[in-house]
C-alpha cells in the first residue's frame, strides 16, 4: 500500500475508535433513539440529493437500513445507555465479526476453517471475562445489548455480501434516508414527548458536535474513505486495519472520559484481539469490510 492509503487507513480507524467517546457525550445530551434519528437525520441530508442510489436492489437498502440502521444502532447506542463504557463498547462490537462467520457458515455455507475457529473461541473467552467484571461502568443488560448489536450488525454484513458490489459511501447515504421517521417514532413512544423536547431545547454545542462528528466524520468521511481503499487494494488487505478500531477506543475512552480498565478488562482486550486476528489468517474470512459504530 502507498503511504497515503496507509495514513488513510489508520486515520479512519481512529475516527471509529473515538467515535465510541462522542457516541456517550451524544448519549449524554440526547434521549439515545432520539440521538440515533438525528444522526441519520444529519448523513441523509442533503446529500441524498445529490450522491446517486448505489445499483443495489431497494429491497436491500431498505433490508440493511432497518437490521443496521434502525435496530442495531437502537441496541449500541441503549447499552452505553443503560450500562457499558465507551471503551468496553467499542472492544465488544467487534464480536460482529465472528458472528458473521458463523452466520455465512449456516445460511452461505461458508464453511470456517479451524483457525478461525479458535479465533471465535479465543474471542469469547475474552468477552465471557467481560462479564466477570460488572461493576459501575458495565452491567450485564449493557452487555448483552451490546452483543446483540454486534448480531444485528453481521446479519448486515451477510444482507451486504448478497447484494453484491457496492460503493459503500453511496449505499451509506441512501441507508440513511430511512431509519429517522421510524426513529422519532419509536423515541416519541418509547423515550417520551417530554424528554425529547427538553433535550432539543437545551441542546448544547457538545451535543450538536456529537450528531455531526457520527454523521459526517464516522459516516460520511468513514465510509467514503474505508470504501475507496477497499476498492483499492481489495477487502482482504483492509480488513485488517478494523482491529485498530477498539485499541483507539479503549484508548481515547481512557484519555477523554477517564475510563480504567483493570488486568481483568486487558486480559479480556487482549484475547478478543487475539481471536480477531486468527480470523484473518485466512484472507477470505467473511470479516466485515466496515468497523464503524
Amino acid at each position: 500500500m502507498k503511504l497515503p492509503h496507509i495514513l488513510l487507513a489508520l486515520l479512519v480507524t481512529a475516527v471509529w475508535g473515538f467515535n465510541f467517546v462522542v457516541i456517550k457525550v451524544g448519549i449524554d445530551n440526547f434521549p439515545p433513539i432520539l440521538f440515533s434519528a438525528l444522526r441519520f437525520t444529519a448523513a441523509a441530508l442533503p446529500l441524498a440529493f445529490f450522491v446517486p442510489r448505489p445499483a443495489i436492489a431497494w429491497r436491500y437498502v431498505i433490508a440493511i437500513a432497518v437490521v443496521l440502521g434502525i435496530v442495531k444502532f437502537t441496541l449500541l447506542f441503549w447499552s452505553m445507555h443503560v450500562g457499558l463504557s465507551a471503551g468496553l463498547s467499542s472492544l465488544v462490537l467487534q464480536s460482529q465479526a465472528f458472528f458473521t462467520i458463523m452466520l455465512a457458515a449456516f445460511v452461505l455455507a461458508e464453511r470456517p476453517t479451524r483457525m478461525q475457529l479458535l479465533g471465535i473461541f479465543v474471542a469469547f473467552c475474552g468477552i465471557a471475562l467481560i462479564a466477570l467484571t460488572v461493576d459501575g461502568s458495565i452491567t450485564i443488560t449493557g452487555l448483552a445489548l451490546a452483543i446483540a448489536a454486534a448480531f444485528m450488525w453481521a446479519i448486515s454484513n451477510l444482507l451486504m455480501k448478497q447484494a453484491g458490489k457496492v460503493d459503500m459511501f453511496r449505499l451509506m447515504v441512501h441507508v440513511s434516508l430511512i431509519p429517522p421517521i421510524p426513529l422519532f417514532a419509536l423515541s416519541l413512544m418509547i423515550e417520551g414527548w417530554e424528554a425529547d423536547m427538553a433535550a432539543l431545547a437545551s441542546v448544547s454545542w457538545a451535543g450538536v458536535g456529537a450528531v455531526l462528528y457520527i454523521a459526517y466524520g464516522a459516516t460520511i468521511f468513514g465510509f467514503a474513505v474505508w470504501g475507496m481503499l477497499i476498492r483499492t487494494y481489495g477487502a482482504g488487505r483492509i480488513a485488517p486495519f478494523s482491529l485498530l478500531v477498539p485499541i483507539f477506543g479503549m484508548s481515547s475512552s481512557a484519555l477523554f472520559l477517564g475510563e480504567t480498565f483493570g488486568p481483568l478488562r486487558m486480559a479480556a482486550a487482549a484475547l478478543v484481539l487475539a481471536g480477531l486476528m486468527l480470523t484473518l489468517v485466512r484472507k477470505r474470512a467473511p470479516l466485515a469490510e466496515v468497523g464503524a459504530a
